[in-house]
């Protein structure tokens, strides 16, 4: 029986982060659990920790072909059966293109599919309502890709609603904070005066180097700590969790974190508000109204002043998010893959 074979093409760095590979790190994961051979094609520079994750993996990392003509010359060299398309710079038309070179083609979206053609959609966005012309769509946060990491350390139950004198707080803003919201959140945290014991990763030296100069007030402590893989680790150790809305809110709500959540970027926010709403997680705001408005601060920091009091509220955060995301997502889109790969296979046997 030939060995399944398929492509993931992503990128990170500095700038784009590293969202988009870690949820398709995860699918790899459930993919090589299953026997096929993965690849990933992309650029990851500049990023240590997250090459460091392909690594541990076994995963070859291939140089990313960009138009529809070289994916579709990049599937056909590498003899890919299934391709994953998860980025917002490439042109949509790719998608097509491999579905007519007969390449099974997942394009992961965040609530829009940008016209591309694809056989399977991926939104793994809470509530979302994506409506598509073509092709299936895997919708929702039970379809979050998750890595064993966080599966592992995914807790029996959410937090109990316990008080706790000195909460432990961890801050992190993505694999690398591309817009710089680890010191400012750092403040406003600290600002409450609260006893915490706080640590924020710092996702590049430059950040470290501010949180350097943030002075903590009696009875508060402040940890700076690189990007990390033990982060999972960090999530369900931490009483309070604040982090931007990007793709480790999925993290977040398997592994039952009191969480606060700041949207950070512009296609985070309709993901944020349906979050907040449902009550998964206590909002913050948007990061840009933060820098500049006093108020918006003043109002973010009586939020966090509610979660490290209220063992109450923490324990409800942790139960609704917990309920959210079961941590199958990765078996339920690779299922969806082989069956979709199974019935075009048939057809084609057909005709």
């Amino acid at each position: 029986m030939k060995t399944l074979r398929v492509g993931l093409r992503c990128d990170a760095g500095p700038q784009r982060g590293v969202g988009h590979l870690v949820r398709c790190l995860a699918l790899g994961e459930e993919l090589l659990s299953r026997g096929a051979r993965v690849e990933v094609f992309g650029t990851v520079a500049g990023v240590d920790w997250a090459a460091g994750q392909l690594a541990a993996r076994g995963i070859p990392l291939r140089p990313g072909p960009d138009t529809p003509d070289q994916l579709v010359e990049a599937a056909r060299r590498h003899d890919l059966d299934v391709l994953v398309l998860d980025s917002y710079e490439l042109d949509p038309a790719g998608a097509g293109a491999l579905r007519a070179a007969g390449v099974l083609t997942l394009a992961i979206v965040d609530g829009d599919t940008r016209g591309q053609d694809a056989d399977l959609y991926l939104d793994q966005n809470f509530g979302t309502e994506l409506r598509v012309s073509a092709g299936r769509l895997l919708a929702g946060s039970r379809y979050a890709l998750l890595r064993a990491e966080v599966l592992a350390a995914r807790p029996a139950a959410a937090r109990p609603a316990a008080p706790v004198q000195r909460p432990s707080v961890l801050a992190f803003f993505g694999g690398t904070d591309a817009v710089g919201a680890a010191p400012l959140l750092a403040e406003v945290l600290l600002s409450t005066g609260r006893p915490m014991a706080l640590t924020v990763v710092a996702g590049r030296p430059a950040l470290a180097a501010r949180l350097a100069r943030v002075t903590p007030a009696p009875g508060q402590s402040l940890a700076v700590v690189p990007p990390t893989g033990e982060l999972p680790d960090l999530i369900a150790a931490a009483d309070l969790v604040v982090s931007a809305a990007g793709t480790s809110t999925w993290e977040l709500c398997c592994l039952g974190a009191p969480s606060a959540l700041v949207c950070v970027v512009d296609n985070q926010r309709a993901s944020y508000h349906r979050v907040v709403a449902a009550g998964l997680a206590a909002g913050l705001g948007e990061l840009p109204d933060l820098v500049a408005d006093p108020t918006a601060r003043a109002a973010a920091a009586r939020t966090l002043d509610e979660l490290l009091t209220s063992g109450v509220r923490r324990a409800a955060l942790s139960q609704r998010a917990r309920s959210a995301v079961d941590g199958r997502g990765r078996t339920r889109v690779v299922d969806a893959i082989l069956d979709t790969l199974r019935t075009t296979r048939s057809v084609e046997r057909v005709h």
